[in-house]
């Protein structure tokens, strides 16, 4: 039987304002799993999918090296960026407009107990998504997120992961670039990896824009069959 899983669409969202509602949800999975363990209440835990495109904004993971992020805070007002220190995994990331954000909120109970399979999963649904647009995708040993012409000098890289799990509750999650301004990505060192080019969906298809709507539809299709999902609309 498919798990249940809310879709919501919140559209273009400051990532500040996101964040706290990621952080809402998800402490209401964990107090109900809580509740369950402490009174055998038998309560069933939702699972959630967000989607959001938000604005120029830098965030740096708890293990993150701040000097990754080239340029000053007055260069950001210039910009119209913002910057975060945040509680996932990983280094800096870039997210803005035209950049495709899932933030999936599980309970990993109801699936598997394996944070290694669960990035491997979410990878994997990037990399479905594009070969239906021609491109060969991969992953690179040891570098979680998904490339392009991995292992030679023209490597790229396509979509970017972090996550945060407790409990096995999952948040934060994934970035693909598809209608995205990569000069942005020169303000820092993405995900710390000197020497590694970025690229968008838009850029591998020579398009002057990517239907974002479209690849949405895509990445759900490919996420309801690899987690065995039903997609509900909240």
């Amino acid at each position: 039987m498919n798990k249940k899983v809310q879709l919501q669409d919140l559209g273009y969202k400051d990532y500040k304002e996101t964040w706290e509602y990621q952080e809402t949800i998800f402490k209401e999975v964990i107090d109900t799993k809580i509740k369950n363990k402490r009174e055998d209440a038998g309560l069933e835990t939702e699972n959630h999918f967000l989607f959001v495109e938000h604005p120029h904004v830098y965030t740096l993971g708890k293990s993150g090296d701040i000097s990754n992020l080239l340029i000053s805070e007055e260069r950001l007002a210039e910009i119209n960026a913002t910057y975060y220190k945040i509680n996932r995994g990983g280094d800096i990331t870039y997210h803005g407009p035209g950049q495709i954000v899932g933030y999936p909120i599980l309970d990993l109970e109801n699936f598997f107990t394996d944070i290694h399979k669960y990035l491997r999963f979410l990878e994997e649904m990037v990399i479905l998504t594009l070969a239906e647009y021609g491109l060969k995708a991969t992953r690179s040993e040891g570098e979680t997120g998904v490339w392009l012409d991995v292992g030679t000098p023209f490597a790229r890289k396509i979509c970017a992961m972090g996550v945060r799990a407790s409990r096995w509750v999952t948040m934060h999650g994934f970035a693909l670039n598809v209608n995205a301004d990569l000069g942005y990505f020169d303000n820092m060192i993405p995900c710390g990896i000197k020497g590694k080019a970025v690229t968008s969906l838009q850029v591998e298809l020579g398009k002057k824009e990517v239907d974002m709507e479209e690849v949405k539809e895509k990445l759900l299709k490919h996420f309801a069959v690899l987690f065995s999902a039903e997609m509900v609309k909240k």
